[in-house]
């Protein structure tokens, strides 16, 4: 299987996201053979729409490491998620993952898709 592990992550998390992540891998039954995958997929109100799950290394991946979480990539979506921030918010009203894209031209309302 080809993959490519690179050395400068093209997205980065915040503290909370990190945390988060860390208590997720370390839930009993965690797949440890599994990497947080970040990606993008067609669809949601703006065109397109953030993949952020745990995954196995398919052909073709990049592969990096942020801060101790081992993430990967289809090689093509580095594009759209270059330099991007991922973010936990863990407040009653908005729990969940958020996404702060530079390279995004528009985004939705509930901050899921966007537009290049």
């Amino acid at each position: 299987m080809s993959t490519d592990t690179i050395s400068n992550a093209p997205v980065c998390f915040t503290a909370p996201a990190v945390e988060e992540l860390t208590r997720l891998m370390g839930e009993p039954g965690f797949d440890q053979q599994q990497k947080l995958r970040v990606g993008v997929k067609g669809g949601g109100c703006s065109g397109m729409t953030y993949v952020l799950g745990f995954d196995v290394v398919k052909e073709g991946d990049l592969q990096f490491v942020f801060e101790g979480i081992p993430c990967c990539m289809e090689a093509a979506h580095q594009i759209y998620l270059y330099n991007m921030t991922i973010d936990w918010q863990g407040g009653l009203n908005s729990r969940g993952f958020t996404f702060q894209n530079p390279n995004a031209s528009s985004t939705c309302g509930c901050g899921t898709s966007f537009a290049v």
